[in-house]
């Protein structure tokens, strides 16, 4: 990876990655293709983050109210993607649909095919030579005021009696990559009365995983998101009532909650939000009515979280726990950068982008503006929200509140194909049709012509081109002769 003639010479850094999830694993891979040395520390026993289901919950902490939750998965046993898997493969690693024990060939998979999907994709680009599993990051902070290295201390678990501090391990690195998700530590409401006092079983979805814990009860869902209605429809088939608490009219007044409603009505009730918990066991809603309640789960989604990271206010999270910044267009600032803060995107693509951005920053392909240039358009990009009325909690959202922002980004900051117009569409249809009906629509057959195109072009022409697995060695061995030829700094 030499440079050409008046081209900069390119330097290669060792780059600590903290998580093994989608994010971390597309940063990976883009880090080791621009020829720097990546250590990825991901805390499960397997790559896949939020996609590594774990049966077991936090036990003793059921709502998640301590940081860090022990447990970082909050997959559900019934979960099926709400995105088609014809969008959700990398540029050059396409999601197709595999034959095998335990695959799910549809459209719209259980959560364990997504699983499969990223081990195949490490196998494929030899990514799990660099990810070191069953590590805890601690601590990460800047190394010394007169240079832009990084501090990382981690822990190893290893599930034995040992002091924990035998295996902790202190390392210096040029850079950090942030990847450690946004989908684990709870946030829980903070408008309830008598959450505190109510003595009956109350938890966030993050710890729910099957419903028979709850056979025969009363459950009160919070929140009308896709967890909350995916968890209520899971509860209708063995709890006694199903009350579902919307936080807005605006959340309740849908086409897919109201045929929930017809399709449930024996068993599940719409709520506006709770109110208050009493200690009789009653949960008051907003317009004064109440039932009596065995448990209350809160589908009330997640806090960004990173309480390894210690950047003396450089970078923080809002008192919400919504916002993560200043951060220039969602990634930076330089020597430390975050892939997956971002929210409703197409992914893995849109990790692609920013984690290929990021190595090319950090070798010198690309370069960042002035300092104070970021600040400023983190601060018009702010204002420009609040003045189109985008809510302060939804900064990070970008393809909900403007899908066609996400591809100008990826068009700006990355050397990725665009994402095919079939695609784009396939997407749209599908959210719609998620609208319309939450039970049925993974499972409908009606693409456009355009669309049927696509796929039957994709299904041909991809599986072709899909790459081989190569043996860890030979991927090792490209990426030691790429760092040679280039610099170090």
């Amino acid at each position: 990876m030499a440079a050409g003639d008046g081209e900069p010479a390119l330097q290669s850094k060792s780059v600590c990655v903290v998580g093994g999830g989608v994010a971390g694993l597309a940063a990976a891979r883009e880090l080791r293709r621009e020829g720097h040395a990546v250590t990825v520390m991901e805390q499960s026993g397997d790559v896949g983050g939020q996609w590594l289901y774990d049966p077991l919950t936090d036990g003793e902490d059921p709502l998640g109210a301590a940081a860090p939750v022990r447990v970082p998965s909050s997959i559900y046993a019934c979960l099926r993607l709400i995105s088609p898997r014809e969008a959700m493969g990398f540029s050059d690693f396409q999601f197709l649909p595999r034959e095998g024990a335990g695959r799910d060939p549809r459209r719209f998979p259980a959560h364990r095919e997504l699983h499969c999907y990223l081990r195949d994709f490490c196998d494929a680009f030899g990514l799990m030579d660099v990810v070191r599993l069953n590590t805890r990051v601690l601590h990460v902070a800047p190394a010394t005021t007169a240079t832009r290295q990084w501090t990382v201390r981690s822990v190893r678990l290893l599930g034995s009696t040992e002091d924990d501090e035998s295996r902790e391990k202190e390392e210096v690195f040029d850079a950090v990559v942030v990847a450690n998700g946004h989908h684990s530590q709870p946030m829980l409401p903070t408008d309830i009365q008598g959450m505190g006092e109510w003595t009956r079983r109350q938890l966030h979805s993050h710890s729910y995983r099957t419903p028979e814990p709850f056979r025969g009860e009363a459950v009160v869902v919070a929140g009308c998101g896709d967890s909350g209605k995916d968890i209520a429809l899971d509860l209708c088939r063995v709890a006694r009532e199903v009350h579902l608490a919307a936080s807005s009219e605006a959340t309740a007044a849908t086409p897919d909650v109201s045929r929930m409603l017809a399709n449930h009505g024996d068993v599940l009730r719409l709520h506006t939000r709770i109110r208050r918990l009493h200690a009789d066991g009653r949960v008051e809603f907003a317009d004064g009515s109440s039932v009596v309640a065995d448990t209350v789960i809160y589908c009330t989604g997640y806090t960004y979280s990173f309480p390894f990271l210690d950047t003396g206010g450089a970078v923080t999270v809002d008192s919400d726990g919504y916002v993560v910044g200043p951060l220039f267009e969602h990634v930076f600032p330089p020597s430390l950068s975050f892939v997956g803060v971002v929210r409703k995107v197409l992914i893995p693509w849109f990790f692609e982008v920013q984690a290929r951005w990021v190595a090319q920053v950090l070798s010198g392909r690309k370069t960042l503006p002035a300092e104070e240039e970021m600040v400023r358009s983190v601060e018009e990009h702010l204002r420009a929200r609040e003045a189109a009325g985008v809510p302060w909690k939804h900064t990070h959202n970008i393809g909900g509140i403007d899908p066609q922002k996400m591809y100008e980004l990826g068009e700006k900051y990355s050397d990725l194909a665009p994402v095919e117009e079939w695609k784009k569409e396939l997407v749209m249809s599908s959210i719609a049709s998620k609208m319309a009906d939450v039970e049925t629509f993974r499972d409908r057959a009606d693409d456009s012509e355009n669309v049927r195109k696509g796929v039957q072009a994709w299904l041909d022409l991809k599986l072709a081109a899909q790459p081989r697995a190569k043996s860890m060695s030979t991927v090792a061995d490209d990426v030691e002769a790429d760092a040679r030829a280039m610099p170090h700094a």
